[in-house]
């Protein structure tokens, strides 16, 4: 890693897991892991140790506590992206935080989608009620998944994080979670990064 993105990593140890007590949970504090966004420039995006460094920004952004899994992830991203151009960055991330801290389904499985995104809320050990039985077929059909997104946004915004979408240019989801009280600081970063980020609760 090269001294641009070691500038951009600030190491400290924290808990992956949130402390749950009673019916309160404790979030991890991420704070000190990243650089404000306002401190970051897209003057130098033809920089692939610029880029980089964003990248690995919303890695931690998206790994609230956990640097480690971060780290493993970037080093996919890494050897997965290459020199790619435009937004193909954004591809690479997607093949490595699927399933672990970010999904993509096919737009009309819900099912799937739910399976998704319960994955990535059980990681803080989260539930999030549906209003539904994901085994009762009469509720995927009367919930495609735009709404099934608005209803995660909804319950997890009750746990102090946000559900993110991103435009995949076709019918299919995809997405991310991170901490509520780092929703600025992921719009801008998205921003900088040229990425179309939108809340789950309005979907593409």
């Amino acid at each position: 890693m090269r001294a641009a993105i070691c500038l951009l990593a600030r190491h400290q140890a924290s808990h992956f897991r949130p402390a749950i007590c009673g019916s309160e949970t404790v979030m991890p504090d991420n704070s000190a892991d990243y650089d404000e966004p306002d401190d970051l420039s897209a003057d130098n995006d033809d920089d692939p140790d610029t880029h980089q460094g964003l990248v690995w920004n919303l890695l931690l952004l998206i790994n609230p506590g956990d640097e480690e899994t971060a780290l493993r992830q970037f080093d996919a991203y890494r050897e997965s992206a290459g020199e790619t151009d435009g937004d193909a960055w954004l591809w690479a991330l997607k093949d490595a935080i699927d399933w672990s801290s970010g999904f993509y389904v096919d737009g009309s499985d819900s099912e799937t989608l739910i399976s998704a995104i319960d994955e990535l809320a059980a990681r803080w050990n989260l539930r999030i009620d549906w209003g539904g039985d994901m085994d009762d077929d009469d509720f995927l059909v009367a919930n495609d998944t735009a709404a099934l997104l608005t209803v995660a946004y909804d319950r997890l915004r009750e746990y102090g994080y946000t559900l993110w979408c991103w435009d995949t240019g076709s019918d299919d989801r995809a997405g991310w979670m991170a901490l509520s009280r780092n929703d600025e600081d992921m719009q801008r970063l998205a921003a900088i990064l040229g990425a179309d980020l939108r809340p789950g609760s309005d979907p593409f």
